[in-house]
């Protein structure tokens, strides 16, 4: 039996060959480039949020460079993120000119360790970037508080949240930006590259407007320094066909997170920590082991497509080298990418697809028990 991680085919539905046909009629007619479908997924998505305006971008990373380049953030200032995100958190930080300060993992939630920004933010700092990680929201309200009292941004890296909500609101909603990556892997997804910067500030959204578009107002007439990264029309289209599922999609998943909870709950291994008032998409689902590695190779070769996402954290990248950030740094984050392991979840998986998953996990630490015993 294989379990694989995804299921592309499953996420168009039944009913794909209208979609092609639409896509067809805008390839023939040269319907590329901030065309209507993009006007109608970007407003389709700012009602899903319920925010004013989002704006297409080229890709997730994009969005959070333009973002902060919209906010004039640049050379000197500083952004404050985690030391447990994916590289592209970072990436678009440099980017757009800023320096990235991190602060640590929460050791129960996975998510940025709220103690402990307030003490990281300085006279340079402009903005702080929260990551809703694997699907889980982050905690807002106490961030939106040390936003407020130190007259900095609050940028939303919502990437891996589309839909998941907290304190009765989604995830990227609460800050001045809120960005998004629709990368295939996502639970709202293109075919391709795609991400997008919702906000319910006008002023911003106009910025994001002419940044992504060359810093242009009108044809040739260039008012601020900008890149070309525009949501591709036929992206649009194929997530404005997705987006009326994606309620549906998160709901399955969350199903299928409560089927593994429920039978690796005796087992020694962890899971993320669910709050009281929150709604997990579950991008990923991810368990915790000491026995990560091993448990891994035991799981691919039964058939599972499991996977280590960021075994490596941001702080011992080599990319990042020249940050002067060590070993030891950030604990918390360095024991999350050595014991995190990502487990197949697809709102299409079934309950047998989990059982199968699962008793391989059961069987594996049998087999370490065993040999315990035998030692």
């Amino acid at each position: 039996m294989k379990v694989s991680r995804y299921n592309y085919h499953q996420q168009f539905g039944e009913e794909v060959d209208s979609l092609v046909g639409d896509l067809r009629r805008m390839l023939l007619e040269g319907r590329y480039i901030l065309s209507e479908e993009v006007n109608a997924f970007e407003q389709s998505f700012a009602d899903f949020l319920g925010v004013k305006h989002v704006r297409g971008t080229n890709t997730g990373t994009d969005a959070i460079a333009i973002a902060l380049m919209a906010l004039g953030i640049g050379r000197s200032d500083g952004v404050i993120t985690q030391a447990n995100t994916f590289n592209a958190t970072v990436t678009a930080i440099r980017m757009a000119g800023a320096t990235p300060v991190l602060v640590d993992a929460d050791d129960g939630t996975w998510l940025m360790d709220v103690s402990q920004v307030a003490a990281a933010v300085t006279s340079r700092t402009k903005v702080l970037i929260p990551v809703h990680l694997y699907g889980k929201p982050t905690p807002m309200l106490t961030l939106l508080e040390i936003a407020r009292q130190r007259g900095i941004h609050l940028v939303e890296d919502a990437a891996q949240a589309h839909g998941a909500r907290i304190h009765g609101r989604v995830a990227g909603s609460f800050g001045v930006a809120g960005c998004f990556s629709f990368h295939p892997s996502k639970n709202l997804a293109a075919a391709g590259d795609a991400g997008a910067v919702a906000t319910n500030e006008d002023f911003l959204a106009n910025r994001v407007d002419m940044i992504r578009s060359l810093g242009q107002r009108t044809q040739n007439e260039h008012i601020v320094p900008g890149v070309n990264s525009k949501l591709d029309a036929l992206q649009a289209r194929i997530l404005s066909w997705k987006l009326p599922h994606l309620h549906e999609c998160n709901s399955r998943r969350r199903i299928v997170a409560g089927w593994y909870r429920e039978r690796l709950l005796e087992l020694p291994l962890s899971f993320q920590a669910e709050g009281p008032d929150e709604e997990h998409v579950y991008h990923l689902f991810q368990i915790r082991t000491d026995g990560r590695d091993a448990l891994l190779s035991y799981l691919i070769k039964s058939g599972v497509d499991a996977v280590v996402r960021y075994p490596i954290p941001i702080h011992l990248q080599p990319a990042f080298a020249d940050y002067g950030w060590k070993k030891g740094q950030f604990p918390v984050a360095e024991r999350l990418a050595g014991e995190l392991l990502c487990l197949p979840i697809r709102p299409d998986l079934s309950i047998s697809d989990v059982d199968y998953v699962t008793d391989c996990i059961r069987s594996f630490f049998c087999n370490v028990r065993r040999r315990a015993a035998t030692a």
